[in-house]
């Protein structure tokens, strides 16, 4: 670890790296042959060309400059505003009709790539100025959402999207329901070894003694016992 806490090893782009790298990636999904591939299957067109695009937004507003930055934060307080804006774009791209019109008319096919890259942007300005708390809220409803849309697809007996076969449904709401359990678990288990951190942490600038087991959770003791 270095003076500011991190691995040597460690790749840390900078702004413009990440621009390039997320300006790489947009072109790429704006091509036709990519559109065709991502979206001839529903769960290609959920699953793997939303996150992608989310991705590209998040990695372009890596680029911006300073002055950017702080008068997207005079709005944003706390981060509420970005993820609000990043949860409702989700939220409405996940409706069966929104796939179909994106795929039906070009219009509707740009702003929902345009809404995917502001919603990754507004993720990438809000999410460590959100705090533990704030996160919560969102993953804790935004995983939700996506278990109850996963098991509407998967049990419907009817297709809620007529661009796609009822199978590739199924196997969607398979996918949502799966994702948003794993993410859930992942997210509450760092949670808690966050929280074990901090307390031995606590503990130990006070002075009070750390049990052997609790300092496997957090850092070692700075004394070895005598």
């Amino acid at each position: 670890m270095n003076a500011h806490g991190r691995a040597p090893w460690a790749w840390h782009p900078s702004g413009a790296s990440q621009g390039a790298w997320g300006l790489a990636i947009a072109l790429a999904l704006a091509l036709p042959a990519s559109r065709a591939t991502l979206e001839w299957s529903m769960w290609r067109h959920m699953v793997l060309q939303y996150p992608l695009w989310i991705l590209a937004g998040a990695l372009l507003a890596g680029a911006l400059p300073h002055r950017a930055r702080e008068a997207a934060a005079r709005w944003n307080a706390s981060g509420i505003s970005g993820l609000l804006l990043a949860g409702s774009v989700i939220t409405v791209l996940m409706i069966p009709r929104a796939l179909d019109l994106a795929l039906l008319r070009p219009g509707v096919e740009a702003a929902k790539c345009a809404a995917l890259l502001a919603a990754g942007g507004a993720l990438r300005l809000s999410w460590r100025q959100a705090g533990l708390v704030v996160q919560g809220f969102f993953l804790g409803n935004m995983l939700l959402m996506g278990a109850a849309v996963g098991q509407l697809y998967a049990n419907s007996p009817l297709r809620l999207c007529n661009a796609y076969l009822l199978g590739d449904q199924q196997r969607l709401g398979n996918w949502l329901t799966g994702i948003s359990t794993t993410v859930a678990v992942i997210w509450l288990a760092q949670v808690i070894w966050w929280i074990m951190r901090r307390e031995t942490d606590t503990r130990a600038m006070a002075g009070t003694p750390i049990q052997p087991g609790e300092a496997q959770a957090g850092e070692s003791p700075s004394h070895p016992p005598r």
